[in-house]
């Protein structure tokens, strides 16, 4: 068991003993547990219980019930809640902003059981004649609904990657050739299909393989003699292996990689880029492009016209790759919710190769996460001074903090305070329901402020979870230019964020972007390859991208920007 498994199963048993009313502080103890321990690097399923309630917020009988968890794969208790809970209201924890005891409620009180009936009762207006909720809070709920019914079916790109390497693991020993295809060579950020090539002159025995391979669950309706779709184990969205004649793979591997938009551009010669790719006898991908007398476009582009505009001022080769990156800016230590230290995390990025690391632990006001008061924030930054002290020239940790951007717009500390840091990454947090004018407005401010040195994760989106909160975009990276404010596109998969169709205005308006992991742990750094991805995508170049500079550079900038502070 890892500690996320754990972690999950304590934190679930938690909101099920609060759902059903049982002793509010064995309730407590669990959900305390399970939140202090998200937070915890020891090896929680090979800790004694003597060694577990020396961890905050452990005690000895939420301790045993980790034993248990780490001997068993389960909890007895919890396994008793869950026979006790009808499935359609678990699904209801699924609804961003509906509580344990607004959940209990509706099952209590209006007997709802399953998402549709909330649906039904929602608009039916039932719901908003219960004490505590009110119309406001039925509108909410019916927009959640209908954001999940859209997402149904999809994974994000992390977890479309590991099924298709998954799935290589699984093919490769049985066929010559398997390819990666699709939405996932697109490295589309959500995806409904998993798609690889099988090369095969024997479909039939190919057939045959693949309904033997047990991780495999065929769907027999949806299936063809030449298509075996249907799930893998663990996974609930659609998987399609195509199989393919050998001297059609690369033909076949460029077509389903790009979506039809894409492939209807028409060419100098006036025929498709799919008519092309269709008879043109070179089946290589750049030999396609040329015969079509298009310009070569990378595969995370091939989604629409849009890459062929892109093309008539860049070339394919200024795109940022993982290589052209020299550091990361928005980290998050022990200091406040992250899992590894300071020195932790940036004797990582030197093994990364990188050049510098920039920490951006959370701000005093989200104290849900430690966020850091005055007091902290001067005793990090003296850690930071003694750690830069020891690495000598070529390599170095920036000072930065994760500011929230409050309601009104500022800022959560005062001038001294952000004049300590070397940069500023602003970000929403909380407040996320506005209109599109006053969160649009609220922003502006933000960027106005002029320590803000990046503007963080700008719509607060997680994908298929939770919609970004609506903003005037083009006024957003407008004003970023004017008061010369980066813009991050977050890295985490959970994010994505700045979506990547607004890449190509921010740099156009000269708006540098940076490549932020807003990394938690040691393998969250390794999240900016998502961010290279939609990057690439949104048609970003190593020189409009902010943490692609070198540290000379880097300092140069942030030095610069700092001394150009109320000289305006």
């Amino acid at each position: 068991m890892t500690n996320s498994e754990i972690v999950d199963l304590l934190e679930l048993t938690g909101r099920l003993m609060e759902l059903h009313e049982q002793d509010a502080f064995r309730t407590r103890a669990f959900s305390s547990a399970a939140f202090n321990l998200d937070k915890s690097t020891a090896d929680l399923a090979n800790l004694p219980v003597d060694e577990l309630i020396k961890l905050p917020g452990v005690g000895k009988s939420v301790a045993y019930k980790i034993r248990e968890i780490a001997d068993t794969g389960r909890l007895t208790e919890l396994d008793e809640l869950l026979a006790q809970t009808p499935a359609g209201v678990l699904d209801m924890f699924r609804i961003k902003g509906l509580g344990v005891k607004k959940i209990g409620t509706l099952w209590r009180e209006l007997g709802i059981v399953s998402l549709g009936e909330l649906q039904q009762a929602c608009e039916e207006g039932r719901v908003a004649t219960i004490k505590g909720f009110g119309k406001a809070t039925q509108d909410k709920i019916l927009a959640a609904l209908e954001f999940l019914q859209e997402q149904k079916g999809k994974v994000r790109m992390d977890k479309a990657a590991q099924m298709a390497g998954l799935l290589l693991d699984e093919l490769t020993p049985h066929f010559d050739r398997v390819e990666v295809s699709g939405q996932v060579r697109r490295k589309a950020q959500e995806i409904d299909t998993v798609q690889l090539l099988i090369q095969t002159s024997d479909p039939i025995s190919a057939m045959l393989t693949l309904n033997g391979i047990p991780s495999l669950q065929p769907n027999e309706v949806e299936s063809s003699p030449f298509a075996w779709r249907g799930q893998l184990d663990g996974f609930d969205v659609r998987v399609e292996l195509l199989l393919v004649a050998p001297d059609q793979m690369d033909r076949q591997l460029f077509i389903l990689s790009a979506a039809e938009p894409h492939l209807q551009q028409v060419g100098s010669g006036g025929a498709s880029l799919l008519q092309v790719a269709y008879t043109s006898p070179d089946t290589s991908e750049a030999a396609i492009y040329e015969r079509a007398g298009l310009p070569y476009i990378v595969p995370e582009m091939r989604e629409d016209d849009f890459a062929f505009r892109w093309a008539t001022r860049h070339r394919a080769d200024e795109l940022v790759t993982w290589d052209d990156l020299r550091g990361t800016l928005h980290n998050h230590s022990t200091w406040s919710d992250g899992k590894q230290s300071v020195a932790e995390m940036a004797a990582y990025c030197r093994e990364l190769g990188l050049t510098y690391f920039g920490i951006a632990d959370h701000s005093v006001t989200a104290s849900y996460a430690n966020g850091l008061d005055a007091e902290r924030v001067r005793a990090q930054q003296a850690e930071i001074d003694a750690l830069n002290a020891g690495f000598g020239t070529g390599f170095r940790i920036f000072k930065g903090i994760e500011s929230d951007i409050l309601g009104d717009g500022s800022l959560d500390y005062d001038d001294e305070i952000l004049a300590s840091f070397d940069y500023v990454v602003a970000s929403v947090h909380q407040t996320l329901t506005m209109s599109i004018e006053k969160a649009t407005t609220r922003l502006l401010r933000a960027i106005e402020n002029p320590y803000t040195t990046i503007l963080g994760h700008p719509t607060g989106r997680l994908l298929l979870a939770r919609e970004g909160y609506p903003i005037d975009h083009r006024a957003i990276i407008d004003a970023c230019a004017a008061h010369q404010v980066v813009i991050e596109i977050n890295a985490s998969p959970y994010r994505l964020d700045i979506d990547w169709r607004w890449i190509d205005y921010a740099m156009e308006q000269g708006v540098m972007l940076s490549i932020n992991p807003d990394a938690h742990t040691l393998s969250g750094l390794l999240d900016m390859h998502y961010g290279v991805a939609v990057g690439r995508k949104g048609g970003l170049t190593k020189q409009m991208t902010f943490n692609a500079l070198s540290l000379d550079d880097m300092q140069t900038y942030l030095q610069n920007r700092k001394l150009g502070i109320g000289k305006k």
